[in-house]
């Protein structure tokens, strides 16, 4: 049997939880595991585990052809490895990064979705849960402003999530790409999904019309932004 191949999709913004009848992205996620009913595994950590939340993602992937879980870390937390090895798809929600990592590190979980994605489990999330993947992210996780942070390191380079979504965004990762505070790297805007298989970009997914990503690197102090090309979803 050959080896399964790693995948991550992250997602630059929007998703299930702000439009709930445009759920294009999560269709497509859903389709890359091959599997006909897959299990999909929330984590919403990084938001705290909020019943709305976890609500709003029940309502949406019990529309469509899977068998959703929820993985709570502020409850009784159940066997971490046998939950998180037994899916299909993990999907990271939205929220405080930096809280959401350090909590992960405590319970053992970036071991384990390592596991996980080399075992074939694609990860996925939005927002937080799309830069955690990568080396570094930009985050809005401190009062003070947009910042560089540390994360998993699964995917190389940086990532700016809601590029288009939020105003600070794009000024900030202009300004800490050409000072050298943040490495090249990817930015995302909302309803765009970048589908990375083992450690290169495969292809570029949207969910609106006029949706981009851009690959970022700076040259001698000047950004470089790149378009990448997109493959839009139809709304089925």
């Amino acid at each position: 049997m050959a080896n399964p191949t790693p995948q991550i999709i992250p997602i630059g913004g929007g998703g299930f939880y702000r439009d709930p009848e445009n759920l294009a992205l999560e269709r497509y996620i859903l389709a890359q595991t091959g599997v006909a009913q897959p299990r999909v595994l929330f984590v919403p950590t990084a938001s705290g585990d909020p019943d709305h939340y976890v609500a709003s993602f029940y309502a949406a992937f019990l529309k469509l052809q899977c068998r959703p879980s929820v993985l709570s870390l502020f409850k009784r937390t159940p066997d971490l490895r046998s939950l998180l090895l037994n899916q299909n798809v993990i999907y990271v929600g939205g929220g405080n990064t930096k809280s959401m990592i350090a909590l992960w590190r405590d319970w053992g979980v970036p071991e384990l979705l390592r596991e996980a994605w080399q075992s074939g489990i694609i990860l996925t999330g939005v927002s937080a849960g799309a830069i955690c993947w990568f080396e570094q992210g930009l985050t809005d996780s401190f009062s003070d402003g947009l910042r560089p942070l540390g994360c998993l390191g699964f995917v190389p380079g940086s990532c700016c999530p809601h590029y288009d979504g939020e105003p600070q965004r794009r000024p900030s990762y202009h300004r800490l790409l050409a000072s050298g505070e943040i490495s090249a790297g990817v930015a995302i805007e909302d309803w765009v999904g970048i589908h990375y298989k083992e450690m290169e970009i495969h292809q570029v997914i949207g969910a609106k019309p006029g949706a981009r990503a851009y690959s970022m690197r700076s040259v001698y102090g000047s950004v470089q932004e790149v378009p990448l090309p997109v493959q839009y979803l139809t709304q089925a």
